[in-house]
Formats: C-alpha cells, structure tokens, sequence
C-alpha cells in the first residue's frame, strides 16, 4: 500500500480556506441547482454553467477591494456571487422573475449589480473587453486607485478588439486587469485547433503588457498571482495580463452533448485537479476541519440554494409595463 502523501503546509489561515471553500462551494451547488432548472423548462433561453472554474473567480476576488469593478462573458453566475450577489436574486433573473437583479429582463447572459460593481455578463465574444478597459479608463481619470477585473475565454482572446483593448490600455497605463479564463475549449473548438500560440498571455508582449499563466484550478496560486497584478494596477503601471488555466466539466452551454471530449478526459481533471477537492483535502489534511465540518458547511450551502430556486419560482414575471423601463427612448 502506498504512504500517504504529508500534507501541504498552505500559505493561508483557516479562516481563509474556509472562506474558499464555501465561496467555490456556493457556485459549484448553485450552478448545479441552475442545470436542473433549465431542464425543468424553468430558465429559457442560454445557460452556461461554471462548474469546475470556481478557483478563478473566488481567488481574484479575494485579492481585491472594495470598489473595484468585474465584467465578464457569458459563463457569469460563478463572477456574480463571488463578488457577493445575492443566490436569490441572480437565481431569479435566470428564471425571468421580477425578484432577479435586472427585474428579469436580463437573463443569464446579462444582469448587472451596481452596489457590488459588477458590470455584467456579455453574450458577443470579447465584447466586454473593450468595456473592461473603458471602467479602468474612468478609475485613472477619477484619480483613485481601483482596478478591473475584465475575464474573456481563450475563443474570445483570437478577438480583434480584445488587441486594440491592450493596445489602448498600454498606451494610457490603464488599471485593468485581462483575466482569460482558459478552459481549453472555445465552444466545441480545442485551443489546440484554434491558436498556433504556445500561451495566450505573451500575445500581451506585443504591447509592453506583462503577464503570466496561472494554474487556474489553485486558488491559492490565483490569489497570489492576483496580488501581484493588482498590485502593478495601483503602482500606475498599467494593464497585467493573468491567462488562467482552467477547465469546465459541463458543455459549453446547457444545449452542448460535448462529444468533441472524452469522458475519461473529464473525469481525469475531476479527479486530479478539482479545486474544490484540493481545499478540502488541505483543510482536512491539516488538521483545520473535521469531515463533518464540512459535510455541515455542503448541507447550508444547499439549503441557501434550495431557498433561491424557492423564491426564483415564486417571485412573479415582470409586469408588462417594465418593456418601458431602462431603455433610452
């Protein structure tokens, strides 16, 4: 029999991990709740799930401050309540109800929170790049020290407006942050197939942009290179570029088979690199948490979850006149 492996000594308090582990918790059982709405026939339209990318988000987000803004892609329930969204109100706009944070009239793809800075989700391709680096713009311009979290996948970085965004955010010594959120496929397409670059954060060199690839399944290991880029924001010297590598275990949306992956390649990241698993076992292993520590933090999660699809059932549709509101003619 093999000897079990010593237990890693982490860089972080007990406080901390658990902290982790409850956020990528939270998204992980949200994100599966969401999935058997949509089967239900309860969310219509687009659903894309962020399960197995939780470590990005919640490691970013750790690193960050009050007032510092996020805007993302389509794949943003995970983005929303990491940066401390209500389950119940983005559980509401998923389902079109009034309770959601757009009254219902977003959607998956594009609610928004003022409060928590969180500048939407975006369903065209690298859209929100542009957008990301216009609110660093406004910051510089305001003269305080916040940065941007602007996420984009790998499909996104072949994006001719994400260049002209790093272009222009160089050039002004922009305090915004690329987060590209690598999960090795764009769609249905590998990035193999997709770029002839070995990494996607040196196209960044072009520019005067520094950057480094992240092991985007280590929270760990995302909030320390997070620190690092924030903190060159706040010096004034301008955009970092972090290419996260990451991995989703579902399709790329709810209507996606993903037949154009194995299972066994699935279950091999599952097993291996789950970043949920790896605090876990760093709690466990160290002597931090009990196994039913932690069975008691997974049974509160759910029942914080079950309470959202509880009221994103109950709240009523939008009346008709809302068609009227939030628009500028």
């Amino acid at each position: 029999m093999a000897a079990k492996k010593p237990a890693e000594r982490p860089n972080a308090s007990k406080d901390d991990l658990l902290k982790y582990y409850k956020d990528m918790l939270l998204i992980r059982r949200f994100e599966e709740k969401a999935g058997q709405l949509y089967g239900m026939g309860l969310i219509g339209g687009f659903c894309h799930l962020y399960i197995g990318q939780e470590a990005v988000v919640v490691g970013l987000e750790a690193a960050s401050k009050e007032g510092d803004k996020r805007v993302t892609s389509y794949r943003d329930h995970g983005h929303m309540l990491a940066c401390g969204m209500d389950a119940k109100g983005v559980m509401a706009e998923l389902t079109g109800r009034i309770g959601g944070y757009s009254k219902g009239k977003g959607g998956s793809m594009h609610m928004f929170s003022k409060e928590k800075h969180f500048y939407g989700g975006h369903g065209i391709v690298g859209a929100q790049v542009p957008l990301g680096a216009g609110l660093a713009f406004a910051d510089k311009y305001l003269g305080n020290d916040n940065v941007t979290f602007t996420y984009f996948g790998d499909g996104a970085a072949n994006q001719g407006q994400v260049y002209e965004a790093y272009n222009m955010a160089e050039l002004w010594k922009l305090p915004v942050v690329f987060v590209i959120e690598n999960n090795g496929y764009a769609m249905g397409t590998s990035v193999k197939r997709s770029t002839h670059s070995k990494t996607l954060w040196e196209r960044g060199a072009a520019y005067g942009i520094k950057g480094e690839a992240v092991d985007g399944m280590d929270v760990l290991a995302v909030k320390a290179a997070g620190e690092k880029a924030i903190a060159a924001c706040r010096a004034g010297d301008g955009p970092y570029i972090l290419e996260m590598m990451t991995y989703r275990y579902r399709g790329h949306s709810m209507s996606d088979p993903a037949k154009y992956r194995t299972r066994e390649e699935v279950e091999k990241m599952r097993n291996e690199k789950d970043a949920i698993e790896h605090v876990r076992e760093l709690l466990l292993q160290g002597g931090l948490a009990s196994d039913e520590e932690l069975k008691a933090i997974d049974k509160d999660i759910k029942t914080v979850v079950n309470e959202a699809a509880e009221f994103s059932k109950e709240s009523p549709e939008p009346p008709v006149d809302e068609l009227w509101t939030d628009i500028y003619a």
